[in-house]
């Protein structure tokens, strides 16, 4: 079997009989030019008796001048995509579906034709035909698809086409009466040539005499000649294993093919001290959460069908300017600080906080993580308490001010007075073979995933040597980017190799900018960038879900869920933790800084109580959804679609595997404080549908099923559903 796949479609094979060209399985890291029945114009010599080669002698396989590289006989420019014009590697996941395209063009009138050709891993080649879109454009066009993980790389072939230049004239020619013998015995020895196309299998090579003795047959009609020689099953043949001259390729460009969770996944995020703390009633004092009390929280985010469990920082609290509660200078000899204020005495980044127990403890709840079908994702921030032993032992890794005091973190006017950041300019190598040394620690504890804190604070170059250092002997381990910062340094770090990247997802509320924004992460933007969509973070509180009520929260649960294929969920959401601290977009009484017991097992034992607030169902429906419709899975096949209220979002999302197909419409209801009534106009082209068809809308939040259209009235809001997610299944 190949492992792509191609939008461009072959004539239909002819139905089977002695005559007919066999099909040709080619199995995986065996196939080449030969194999796949393309001639290789590579290769030393001729590629039959009048083939040519790929580029002038003249050239001599050097630019003339100015350092441009050969054009090639047959010119192949445009070629995408390209993430920085090659200098970064084309991204994906097994499976998913890339669309590739070039301009290919020639001199003249002679037929043009193009391929893609594919390097696996393993060194083999795949060659799959691309499909002309715009004859004036010299557009070509095609899908690839990855059936393995590794370093890829492609190619985009632009050929001459011996057998379309002749089939385009003697069709004209032998109608017209013009130079019918000629244009007959010239198609004859076409066939001939390609009949010298290494692997055509005996069948074919049968049809193609059969044609050639026909088209010499002057017993016959021209038009029956003809016939012969421009069949089904010759076109079949010639478009299967094509005669190819004056193959030129374009430069080699990579590709990384990586495993799914790098593109689709749940995650669920909470502190481990809050998981199992409690208030000792008799000292006053909080008791801190283990990790082994954190453990038997595992089965109930499981349960609501999240793939991922990301930890907070586990490291060893510093002492030392630690903050108080909200973000307050005043901290008490048991508040705990926060947890990124890294370092004291009993470690630093390789050591675990006492109160959360050992690594036995930590090995013990990434065990029990794996067993429940949970990755587990670990916060790394790369900076220090004050107490951290690398700012005795390293000094030099930190910024000294005039005054000789070593200078902490500030994002004005916020002041971070317990951190300080490291400073990478007087010892790169010392820091980078120690950070290295600390990742290692974690993934040989059973972590496969970092959620990086600030990396834009840190420079790029080291995070492209950390992540494919790391690559090199971990390949699995998956790199999460949170950073809330200017496009420019969030698109360079998914380029030079972070899998996923947090957004400006929370701050998009209004209907144009997230179309507007969905249009570009879904667009160029995907070809190295993996959006996670978080409604709400241990950080992040916006006006939207302090004000929107139950109805805010269900809507950007619903969109985080269905518009990218990997979203996340701070703890708390279920119970719609909406209280900020006042002035600020976070929540009041942050666990960030103190222990926050929400009491789970009040909802969990029987559910919620009456009058409780509780989203845990809602969740779960939301990832079961996910799980059952590929269509959710994937980044590339959003489409917006046309809604008359500007409050009203409506998009889908269609995925087609093989013979199955899977078709999801999302409506949701933007504006929390009002039910709205309006007007759907689909395009049904990009649902796969006809304009007039119609089919079966089944609400997979609800279970009611309608008859719809290309035009649906709809009613979405506070005393309904704000957000409908629509399987279409046809009539």
């Amino acid at each position: 079997m190949t492992t792509t796949t191609s939008q461009s479609a072959a004539p239909e094979p002819p139905e089977p009989d002695d005559t007919t060209a066999e099909a040709v399985t080619v199995e995986p890291g065996t196939q080449d030019h030969q194999d796949s029945g393309v001639a290789d114009a590579s290769a030393a010599g001729p590629l039959a008796p009048e083939a040519g080669s790929s580029r002038s002698p003249a050239v001599s396989g050097t630019a003339t001048w100015a350092g441009q590289r050969p054009i090639g006989r047959i010119p192949v420019v445009g070629v995408t995509p390209l993430v920085e014009g090659g200098d970064f590697p084309l991204k994906s996941v097994v499976g998913e579906q890339v669309p590739v395209s070039a301009r290919v063009f020639r001199e003249g009138h002679d037929a043009v034709n193009a391929n893609i050709v594919l390097t696996d891993p393993s060194g083999g080649e795949h060659t799959l035909p691309l499909t002309r879109t715009n004859e004036g454009l010299s557009l070509w066009e095609g899908t690839i698809s990855a059936d393995r993980e590794g370093v890829w790389t492609y190619r985009v072939e632009g050929w001459s086409d011996p057998y379309g230049t002749w089939d385009h004239d003697a069709t004209i020619k032998v109608e017209a009466g013009v130079d019918v013998e000629l244009m007959l015995e010239e198609g004859a020895r076409v066939l001939e040539r390609a009949l010298q196309v290494d692997g055509r299998p005996e069948a074919a090579q049968r049809t193609l005499r059969a044609a050639v003795d026909t088209l010499r047959d002057e017993q016959r009609t021209p038009a029956a000649r003809l016939a012969a020689g421009t069949s089904r099953e010759v076109a079949y043949e010639l478009t299967t294993r094509p005669l190819r001259e004056y193959v030129s390729p374009s430069p080699e460009y990579h590709w990384l093919v990586e495993r799914r969770r790098a593109l689709t996944g749940a995650w669920y995020e909470f502190f481990p001290r809050s998981e199992g703390c409690y208030l000792d009633e008799e000292t006053g004092d909080w008791v801190s959460g283990t990790l082994r009390t954190a453990a038997k929280r595992l089965p109930a985010v499981a349960d609501m069908g999240f793939d991922v469990i990301y930890l907070t920082p586990v490291h060893p609290i510093g002492t030392i300017n630690r903050k108080g509660p909200n973000n307050t200078l005043d901290a008490g000899p048991k508040d705990p600080g926060s947890p990124y204020a890294i370092g004291s005495k009993d470690g630093g980044h390789d050591a675990i906080e006492p109160s959360l127990g050992t690594f036995e403890d930590f090995d013990f709840f990434v065990a029990q993580a794996k067993r429940l079908g949970l990755e587990v994702a670990l916060d790394i921030a790369l900076q220090c308490a004050p107490d951290h032993p690398w700012v005795t032992q390293h000094p030099e890794w930190f910024t000294t001010r005039a005054d000789g005091t070593i200078a902490y973190a500030e994002n004005p006017p916020k002041k971070y007075q317990d951190i300080y950041p490291l400073n990478f300019d007087n010892d790169p190598a010392g820091i980078y073979a120690e950070v290295r040394r600390v990742i290692q620690v974690w993934i040989d504890h059973g972590v496969t995933i970092f959620r990086v804190d600030n990396p834009h604070t840190k420079p790029v170059e080291f995070w492209q040597w950390l992540i494919g250092d790391v690559a090199q002997s971990h390949p699995e381990i998956i790199w999460l980017a949170e950073a809330f910062t200017k496009p420019q340094m969030m698109a360079t770090l998914a380029k030079v190799g972070f899998q996923q990247s947090y957004t400006y997802y929370a701050w998009r509320n209004q209907k144009w900018e997230l179309e507007e924004y969905m249009t570009e992460l879904s667009g160029e933007a995907a070809n190295y960038m993996r959006p996670s969509f978080w409604p709400t973070t241990h950080d992040i509180l916006t006006p939207y879900m302090q004000f929107g009520g139950p109805t805010a929260w269900k809507t950007r649960a619903a969109l985080a869920a269905t518009l990218v294929p990997t979203y996340g969920i701070y703890a708390g959401y279920e119970l719609l933790e909406s209280v900020p601290r006042p002035g600020v977009e976070e929540q009041i009484d942050n666990e960030k800084y103190q222990f926050k017991n929400r009491g789970w097992e009040d909802y969990e034992a029987g559910g919620p109580k009456e009058g409780q607030l509780w989203m845990a169902d809602y969740l779960r429906t939301l990832n079961e959804i996910r799980r059952a419709h590929p269509a959710l899975q994937w980044l590339r096949n959003w489409r917006a679609q046309p809604c008359d209220d500007e409050n009203v979002m409506c998009f889908s999302k269609r995925h087609v595997d093989g013979g199955a197909e899977d078709i999801i419409i999302v409506v949701a209801n933007l504006d929390p404080h009002t039910t709205r009534e309006t007007w759907v106009h689909l395009d049904m082209p990009a649902l796969g549908l006809d304009w007039n068809e119609g089919f079966v809308a089944k609400d997979l939040i609800t279970g009611a099923s309608w008859h719809w259209g290309q035009h649906n009235f709809v009613r979405v809001g506070r005393d309904a559903e704000p957000v409908h997610i629509i399987h279409v299944r046809r009539f």
